[in-house]
């Protein structure tokens, strides 16, 4: 079951709406600007869990960022090379 819609009249630049409209492909516009939205609200729930941390642990560092992706790195490394051994 899909969820109810409504029609919503929105204004953008005339190049972001064609080129939306070109990405949207057989989806249509309406299916692909959905979509990007559903993606910024995400984002905005993100930032907004971020300040939240920040303010209650302090800003994390460079040096902490950059271990985190080195660690995931490595996780997506070791699960391609197990799935590949499954296969």
């Amino acid at each position: 079951m899909s969820e109810a819609t409504g029609k919503y009249s929105i204004t953008m630049p005339r190049d972001i709406a064609e080129a939306a409209r070109a990405r949207g492909g057989p989806s249509g516009l309406s299916a692909y600007v959905a979509a990007a939205v559903a993606r910024q609200i995400e984002r905005d729930n993100l930032d907004e869990l971020i300040q939240v941390a920040e303010a209650e642990h302090g800003p994390v560092s460079d040096e902490e960022i950059q271990s985190l992706r080195d660690e995931l790195h490595r996780a997506r490394g070791e699960q391609r090379r197990s799935g590949a051994n499954a296969a």
